[in-house]
């Protein structure tokens, strides 16, 4: 019996561990990429809100109508930038939670053969000390025949 365990997965193992790290690394860009729409929505709607009431307007002032136009132009073309960025950040988080499944499974995958590993380096240990046993008692046999012997 050799000495050493060698586990016959081991290639497939690491195969899945590689494949753990790519999704998390694909999970952590997921992530990134949420973070850079969820601070554009907040920025947009920074924008709106200033947009809205910005520069209230006098009552007694006489009013443009083409400012007010333009003003009202711009709120409405934020609103739909902020539509758009909401959007965007919840397609965000359908990848994110995709992703997360994906790590999920990978992780699943690579800590069955990890078990796997773990069960047979404990009974290889196991089958070695058995042996060693076996060869100590052999030797042991052995000492106490010669001594009756002599």
């Amino acid at each position: 019996m050799k000495e050493r365990f060698d586990f016959g997965l081991e290639r497939v193992r690491r195969v899945r561990v590689h494949d753990e790290d790519r999704a998390k690394e694909a999970l952590a860009a997921s992530l990134a990429h949420r973070e850079r729409h969820e601070a554009r929505l907040q920025a947009v709607a920074a924008q709106l809100e200033s947009a809205r009431f910005a520069a209230p307007l006098a009552a007694e002032a006489a009013v443009d109508v083409a400012a007010l136009r333009a003003r009202q132009a711009y709120v409405e073309r934020l609103e739909r930038t902020r539509l758009v960025a909401a959007l965007e950040v919840d397609r965000a988080d359908a990848e994110v939670d995709a992703r997360r499944t994906v790590v999920t499974a990978a992780s699943r995958k690579r800590e069955v053969l990890d078990r796997l590993r773990d069960r047979q380096a404990a009974a290889h240990r196991l089958e070695v000390a058995r042996a060693e046993g076996v060869r100590l008692d052999e030797i042991a046999l052995q000492g106490h025949l010669r001594a009756k012997a002599a």
